[in-house]
């Protein structure tokens, strides 16, 4: 069995785990060490067990506990040369990396222990930001958290993917019209920020194909967002492509400041078919 946890996911800190007896992942630590701790121990997983973090980018709601995390287990941190060499001086991480570093190239595979991992570009306005489809022995996951817009990369990318984690950050509506600062508006809106409901669903007809099986919308703001209206807009658009969520299409929002666990059948893994 195949275990995906969103430990927390939104400005408040990023954290997600994917794993299974034999391999442990986390991608991005924007909480603390005892909170992931403490939920990977409530589905029975030991944090000593991980073999491995990989990173999407230096803002701080995910890589805030990344010094901490390393110094004290020491497990190897995967991220691009361009993104290291932030980290190398990131207040979250000065001094912690070192002996951890494993440089990864963009569009290259890279396996380990079986599973194949390959970072991507992402368009957001940190000092690098990858995405990344790991295939876990046939199981294939594609983690897109912070998009300023939707590439033909992230497309492609998607569409690989049998469990999809996509970022529905925003509602247009309410952001443009709440009580943020015409500069963060921007910020958030140009297109290296982040991704609203509507593009996140209009991408979903493009994107979906008949061995996607899970969708988990990520990052949701907590001020210009609610989970109803980024379900909602995923909702309406595949149903306009004849695809009903809930149905052989599991879809949801993934909370701010909790624990999300979804455990997946790894029937590939042992040969037998889905």
């Amino acid at each position: 069995m195949i275990n995906f946890i969103s430990l927390s996911s939104g400005s408040n800190g990023n954290c997600y785990y994917i794993g299974n007896e034999d391999v442990s992942i986390l991608i991005d630590v924007g909480v603390g060490v005892r909170t992931i701790k403490k939920r990977l121990a409530e589905c029975n997983i030991p944090i000593g067990l991980i073999d491995l973090i990989l990173v999407t980018h230096d803002h701080i709601d995910h890589v805030k506990h990344l010094g901490s995390f390393s110094d004290r287990y020491r497990i190897p941190v995967w991220a691009t040369e361009e993104l290291h060499n932030s980290l190398l001086y990131h207040p979250c991480t000065r001094g912690t990396l070192i002996d951890c570093r494993r440089i990864i190239v963009k569009d290259q595979e890279y396996e380990y222990k079986g599973v194949k991992i390959t970072p991507f570009e992402i368009s957001h306005d940190a000092t690098d930001t990858i995405g990344f489809h790991i295939d876990f022995f046939g199981e294939k996951f594609t983690l897109i958290t912070d998009a300023g817009k939707i590439t033909d990369e992230i497309i492609s990318y998607a569409k690989r993917a049998n469990h999809l984690i996509l970022e529905s950050n925003y509602d247009y509506d309410m952001l443009v019209g709440g009580s943020y600062p015409k500069v963060l508006i921007e910020r958030i809106s140009n297109g290296k920020g982040h991704l609203c409901n509507n593009e996140t669903a209009k991408a979903l007809k493009e994107i979906y194909h008949p061995d996607l099986r899970s969708l988990f919308l990520c990052h949701l703001s907590e001020n210009n967002n609610t989970p109803d209206l980024a379900y909602k807009a995923a909702f309406d658009s595949l149903s306009e492509i004849g695809i009903t969520a809930g149905d052989k299409l599991r879809l949801c929002c993934l909370p701010r400041r909790s624990m999300f666990h979804c455990s997946i059948s790894d029937n590939k893994k042992k040969g037998a078919s889905d």
